[in-house]
């Protein structure tokens, strides 16, 4: 069905190719399962088989590239290659343009289902199958990263194409609800459809997808079945926040540095915040757990003034939350954001990073961002744009745009999303090192094994409200 030979890309204003000699075949009901290290070129390749990189990027394209028999180049643009192929980015916000989800889901199918009665079942069918019935008048805008995630699958199962192509579909998502996902494309591949789905995680995907193949350097470096490849790497997926040797967390003697006490926050209808009352304390590492949609980004939005409650008292250091205004609270409370793309806007990595020392006024930015930087590795990147970064380094340059600023208590939201699990520990091995330093570390995560080896302290977050506060008590040498 599909057929690639020597392919190779390099991005517009890059000298570097992304994808170097590809050769590989997808047969129809296939489920390909393309998964290697950070800026190995796995978004790149799944562009490239969804024939965006042909007719919406422009760019060098080199070697043979067919779908069903004709070379991709030859279709006539993405509307005609969008009635085989669907594809969910690794970006949600970039697909998510309309005021409700129902719309969003609905927005492909009147050139598809010639009855109203036929759309109504199918957007019914999509939401029920990916449980997002609840969100149906919800905005996107106003949705969890995870949620976002899950609307943005849902429109692209609704268009009912026999290719679907998703890039890291379940990077936000909790376990259960990837676990969920993953029985959805096992089910799509049982009715025939041609599923190729990016992951840095293997959990989940033995005995579902027929082939891996891992990318590296934008080439192929290995190919195979699952059980080939990875022999001894667990399949099942690892619950959250059941562990039983995690013991309820006793308070510090020191005063906080961070206090909510019973705050509360609505969208709507919709209780986001439902009495929270927790102190953190300086020189923590909190992790904070919970599913999608129980309130954890919009609790970390309160404590630098990107949201003010509707009740209750938040104090930051010895600055009043609900009030200080957003500029004070910055220079204090660092938040990197779950999606990095929201925080990235200029035209060089150096100047992305410059913005926010200029608004603080620091005396050498220069050293400053040759120092941040090299922290997070990103040294010799100054000038290049950032959107043409690989999603994990838009991530770490997301953070070094934070650490410039050395705030004293840094949040980060989801911050090995995208991220291989060398890239998620070098992050996680950054973090501790600030921590070391004196900063206090709270971060809003799905990934149990990151948490258990990294915080020292997990907040579990349950519609609303704190479920459970625990410690982690490690052996030390």
């Amino acid at each position: 069905m599909i057929l690639g030979t020597n392919l190779s890309y390099t991005y517009p204003l890059s000298t570097k190719p992304a994808l170097e000699e590809v050769t590989l075949s997808i047969s129809a009901g296939e489920l390909i399962l393309i998964t290697g290290p950070t800026a190995a070129g796995k978004t790149t390749l799944c562009l490239a088989l969804a024939g965006i990189l042909q007719h919406e990027f422009g760019g060098i394209l080199t070697g043979h590239l067919s779908f069903q028999g004709h070379p991709i180049a030859e279709y006539e643009g993405m509307s005609q290659l969008n009635q085989y192929i669907s594809m969910v980015f690794d970006d949600a916000d970039a697909q998510l343009i309309f005021t409700s989800v129902e719309e969003e889901i609905a927005s492909g199918l009147e050139t598809r289902l010639a009855t109203v009665a036929e759309r109504r079942a199918r957007i019914d069918q999509v939401m029920e199958l990916c449980e997002i019935s609840h969100l149906r008048e919800r905005p996107p805008y106003a949705l969890s990263g995870g949620q976002k995630q899950r609307v943005a699958i849902a429109a692209a199962l609704a268009m009912d194409t026999s290719v679907l192509i998703l890039d890291e579909p379940t990077s936000e998502l909790d376990v259960r609800a990837t676990g969920k996902i993953i029985e959805v494309l096992k089910g799509l591949k049982a009715e025939g459809k041609t599923v190729i789905v990016v992951d840095h995680s293997l959990e989940g995907y033995r005995g579902v997808a027929d082939r891996v193949i891992e990318l590296s350097h934008g080439r192929i470096s290995r190919q195979g079945t699952f059980d080939e490849l990875f022999p001894h790497t667990q399949g099942s997926l690892k619950a959250l926040y059941e562990d039983p040797d995690l013991s309820p967390y006793s308070p510090q003697g020191t005063d906080p540095i961070i206090r909510l006490e019973d705050v509360h926050h609505r969208y709507g209808e919709i209780a986001a915040l439902n009495g929270v009352s927790i102190s953190i304390y300086p020189g923590e590492f909190v992790a904070l757990l919970g599913e999608n949609g129980s309130g954890k980004t919009t609790l970390v939005k309160h404590l630098n003034g990107l949201l003010r409650p509707d009740s209750g008292t938040i104090r930051v250091l010895d600055l009043d939350a609900t009030t200080e205004p957003v500029m004070t609270l910055v220079r204090h409370t660092g938040l990197v954001f779950q999606n990095p793309d929201t925080m990235l806007f200029a035209d060089t990595v150096e100047e992305e990073i410059r913005f926010g020392l200029n608004n603080i006024k620091t005396p050498d930015p220069d050293n400053r961002i040759r120092d941040v930087l090299t922290m997070v590795r990103l040294d010799g990147q100054e000038q290049t744009y950032p959107r043409h970064l690989s999603r994990g380094e838009r991530q770490r340059l997301a953070v070094s745009c934070i650490l410039a600023m050395e705030p004293e208590i840094i949040i980060l939201d989801e911050p090995t999303t995208g991220l291989d699990e060398v890239e998620s520990d070098r992050m996680m091995a950054l973090m501790k090192s600030l921590q070391q330093q004196g900063h206090t570390i709270i971060m809003v995560t799905h990934n149990m094994r990151i948490a258990e080896e990294n915080a020292e302290r997990i907040i579990v977050m349950e519609s609303g409200r704190v479920s459970g506060d625990y410690a982690i008590q490690r052996v030390k040498a």
